[in-house]
């Protein structure tokens, strides 16, 4: 789906990014981990080619990220973003259907409010549909947001992408619950999913694959079991952890402190 080698970016001295390598195969969730300042957003910039790394390649279905068309690549991936504006004069329909300016040049046509109201439900924001925008809680409005990036990847197109940056900030444990499911749903039909989480455990539970960061490098890669130890989660963060198995599910259960 998406391969990226060797990455490396610095803004001014600072070296953000330190020879990063990232693979990510047709139908994964891959999460990526770490401390605040590990470059975990900056990585994901750089991956959806909002951020340009010089002769760098990142090859996204087996083609250069930079060779394809603005438009046609917006259906085949999208981006939640950490920072969205929280002053947009609109009620919330209209935000969402943002996600579909993609398909269409004049007016939205069946498919675009289908595909708008769809998420509107699956994320449980088609009773705020006709709020304004500016009057919501941040929960709110952060689920706005996920509506509409996931709309924009409602199409036919075979194996799609979408890059989600601390999807669950300001959002209660049911709606973080809701999301990570919208997600998961989303890479069973054989897309595939990139996701900053803050949330060990929660990682855990959905990721297929982990990517723990510090200092702008991997620290470790690979399924949950593989990265969520003692060794690795204590040395990344800087802070001692117990780690036991989950007892529902036997996935690694990180306890801080």
């Amino acid at each position: 789906m998406i391969k990226a080698h060797q990455i490396k970016y610095a803004h001014k001295e600072f070296h953000i990014l330190d020879g990063v390598d990232v693979s990510l195969e047709y139908g994964e969730f891959l999460a990526i981990v770490g401390p605040n300042g590990a470059g975990k957003s900056s990585l994901l910039s750089v991956l959806a080619n909002e951020i340009k790394v010089g002769k760098q390649k990142i090859l996204f279905k087996n083609k250069p990220i930079h060779e394809w068309e603005v438009r046609e690549l917006s259906r085949h991936k999208a981006k939640f973003s950490q920072h969205n504006s929280n002053d947009i004069p609109l009620e919330v329909k209209d935000v969402v259907m943002m996600g579909r300016y993609p398909y269409f040049d004049a007016q939205p046509g069946k498919e675009d409010y289908e595909a708008m109201n769809n998420m509107m439900y699956d994320t449980d924001i088609f009773h705020l549909k006709d709020r304004e925008y500016n009057t919501l809680s941040g929960g709110e409005k952060q689920r706005v947001h996920l509506s509409r990036v996931m709309a924009q990847l409602q199409n036919e197109i075979a194996y799609k992408l979408v890059f989600l940056d601390e999807p669950l900030n300001n959002l209660d444990i049911k709606h973080q619950y809701k999301a990570l499911e919208i997600i998961k749903n989303f890479t069973k039909k054989a897309n595939s999913a990139i996701v900053v989480l803050h949330d060990l455990n929660l990682a855990a539970q959905f990721a297929d694959k982990i990517l723990l960061m510090k200092s702008g490098k991997v620290s470790a890669y690979g399924t949950p079991q593989d990265v969520f130890t003692i060794d690795n989660i204590s040395d990344a963060y800087s802070f001692p952890c117990t780690i036991c198995p989950h007892p529902i599910n036997n996935n690694p259960m990180i306890i801080f402190g």
